[in-house]
């Protein structure tokens, strides 16, 4: 329960760092939520060669969060767990399984402004269950991702929720062309397969269709009451598709490679050879990892294009002013570091380390820059108090409010990430630990693993190294560091509840690494 003085300086707060909150207007709420979109994806944050104007100047006319993280995930689809704790604020122990269910008694994030008064809408990927997106927005359009999936951005099964339609697999549709050239709905049929890839001229991009859409929806808002859409983009996700106009901006040969390249992974992760991992051959040579690479940021410069046209439609419908944008991603991406390509893993850019930023008209800082710790589900309770709404009573992330305001420096003083049964991080200050463990075998019968395999342990001065690419083990000066790290990293463990077997795993982490 909140003190009256703790809502009293909630609302000084509020007031002294979101305009419309001053101007005594609830401001609309945009949450863009990008998909295995890494910090350095974005150029103003990681200046790589990836060009991101329109999210470059979110940067400027807002805030950004150099150290905003997923927590991890039981499951290798790390954007199921990672919608479901920025969709509920709760972390990753406290999901509903791997967070594809979202109970009832977990109030979600459209939910929470639908009951505060705002018109709720949402477009785009959703990885919940149909129950949960039906109940947190009042309408859905050009939804994707429930139960039918082709694998390609250029056709990609779509639902609405509005106007008759419902969320059926029967009233999926697909989106193209037909011989004249104009766009049009398609009924899925059986002949619509995974492969081969689309292109843009069988449909738009799925980026241009939510981009489409959310403009659409702010352009022809006319309700006196604030609106908070959540905008989810699929891209740049894998198939790392774009059109042919962005993919020459970016010739393979004149990528640079990151300074955490590797041929292959020096060791077994537990998790190398799953679904992504296998998008290239190895060893990943220079020439593989450019040619990824040179799609990334195709695909990112593609959507940062369309994120740009939603800007524009809440400029032209004079609403900017009184919106807070918000844009975060909801994983990171190796894309050629330490020899993966995926986000099975709790390094930094590779999986966990994500963009966060609060920008628009609403924001009254410009170009200001926050260094504390945080998590995506603490986004939720962070929305709430700047529009100065009640936070859930099931939401347990953390509001960035006092930070924000500069009253404290930090709200958290570690973070702590899983990635299934086989490796955990700690980090706390400068220095981040990593533990692997792997078993080579396990007895469905005696239900025990087999105590062969291995155990791998890193440590990282992420604050000089923060694309982690010096081990610290080794060292004699770094030992103590690494034993009080390691009996903290326990206790953190003990604290979140993260408990020996989970999710129906044969065996958990902590049982084989004690």
């Amino acid at each position: 329960m909140r003190s009256p003085a703790l809502y009293l300086f909630i609302a000084l707060s509020t007031v002294s760092v979101v305009r419309a909150v001053a101007q005594k207007n609830k401001p609309n709420i945009l949450v863009i939520y990008t998909d295995d979109h890494r910090y350095t994806g974005i150029h103003a944050l990681g200046k790589q060669q990836v060009k991101t104007p329109h999210m470059d100047r979110l940067v400027e006319n807002g805030i950004s969060f150099s150290n905003t993280y997923l927590m991890g995930a039981f499951t290798g689809a790390t954007c199921t767990p990672s919608r479901a704790m920025l969709l509920t604020g709760r972390d990753l122990f406290q999901l509903d399984g791997i967070g594809k269910n979202i109970p009832t008694d977990h109030t979600t994030m459209g939910e929470a402004f639908k009951k505060a008064g705002y018109n709720t809408h949402m477009v785009g990927k959703w990885d919940q269950d149909r129950h949960s997106l039906v109940r947190s927005f009042d309408t859905v359009e050009r939804v994707m991702g429930l139960g039918l999936y082709l694998e390609d951005h250029f056709r990609m099964p779509l639902w609405d929720y509005s106007k008759g339609k419902d969320l059926h697999n029967d009233q999926a549709y697909l989106l193209g062309y037909d011989t004249q050239g104009k766009l049009v709905e398609k009924p899925m049929t059986h002949q619509y397969k995974r492969g081969p890839f689309g292109t843009e001229e069988d449909g738009p991009h799925t980026s241009e269709v939510f981009a489409e859409k959310a403009s659409e929806y702010i352009e022809g808002y006319t309700s006196k009451k604030p609106f908070f859409m959540y905008l989810a983009f699929h891209a740049p996700h894998d198939p790392r598709q774009a059109p042919k106009a962005y993919v020459e901006r970016y010739p393979p040969e004149k990528m640079l490679l990151p300074p955490s390249y590797a041929s292959q992974h020096p060791f077994d992760n537990g998790h190398l050879y799953l679904r992504d991992e296998k998008l290239a051959e190895w060893p990943r040579t220079p020439q593989i990892v450019q040619k990824e690479l040179a799609a990334y940021y195709a695909i990112i410069t593609h959507l940062d294009a369309q994120i740009g046209k939603v800007i524009s439609a809440l400029k032209k419908s004079g609403q900017y002013e009184n919106t807070l944008i918000i844009l975060a991603g909801d994983s990171g991406l190796a894309v050629g570091n330490h020899g993966l390509l995926g986000k099975q893993n709790v390094y930094d850019e590779d999986g966990i380390h994500v963009p966060f930023i609060l920008s628009g008209g609403a924001i009254k800082d410009k170009g200001r820059k926050i260094d504390a710790l945080s998590y995506l589900h603490d986004i939720f309770p962070t929305l709430c108090d700047l529009a100065q709404i009640e936070v859930p009573e099931s939401v347990t992330g953390k509001s960035l409010l006092p930070v924000i305001a500069g009253k404290e420096k930090e709200t958290r003083a570690y973070t702590y990430h899983a990635y299934l049964h086989f490796q955990r991080a700690f980090r706390q200050g400068d220095y981040k630990l990593i533990e692997y463990v792997r078993a080579d075998a396990y007895d469905a019968k005696t239900k025990m693993e087999s105590k062969k395999g291995s155990r791998v342990t890193q440590l990282f001065n992420i604050k000089k190294d923060p694309w982690e690419t010096f081990d610290l083990v080794g060292f004699p000066e770094y030992q103590a560091l690494l034993e009080s790290m390691r009996k903290e990293m326990k206790q953190a463990a003990m604290d979140h509840g993260d408990d020996n077997v989970r999710m129906g795993l044969p065996y958990g982490f902590w049982n084989y690494f004690d």
